[in-house]
């Protein structure tokens, strides 16, 4: 097999495990939510919606990847470069807006135990 025929099944490949990733994440976390619910617990709905967000964002890290193999390995053009800045750039985008959701601060800011932990 030629060396693009390849790179364009691993990518194809990552894809669909990204998918699966937050397919299967969010039928966890529905299963996860609806016993919850069953046993009549509090905060169902935000812990639900951030299982949910974190799966997504799991999938959308394999989705960039698998992009960046295709675009690279498969077809490294100026276009095809740019339209993978282009996808980088939004993924990365609702990445850090479903971060800012899940977590309440932006990626790059430490949580309150992490600056409790740290030496000054």
């Amino acid at each position: 097999m030629e060396f693009q025929v390849v790179m364009e099944v691993v990518g194809k490949s990552v894809d669909v495990v990204g998918v699966a990733v937050i397919v299967l994440g969010a039928l966890a976390a529905t299963a996860v939510a609806i016993a919850r619910l069953s046993r009549r617990e509090e905060g169902v709905y935000r812990r639900y919606r951030r299982q949910i967000g974190r799966s997504i964002l799991l999938g959308l890290e394999f989705l960039v990847a698998a992009d960046i193999i295709r675009t690279v390995a498969v077809e490294p053009t100026f276009v095809s470069v740019g339209v993978l800045a282009v996808i980088v750039l939004i993924r990365t985008f609702l990445s850090f807006s479903l971060e800012l959701e899940i977590t309440g601060r932006w990626p790059w800011q430490k949580s309150h135990d992490e600056a409790a932990t740290q030496p000054a």
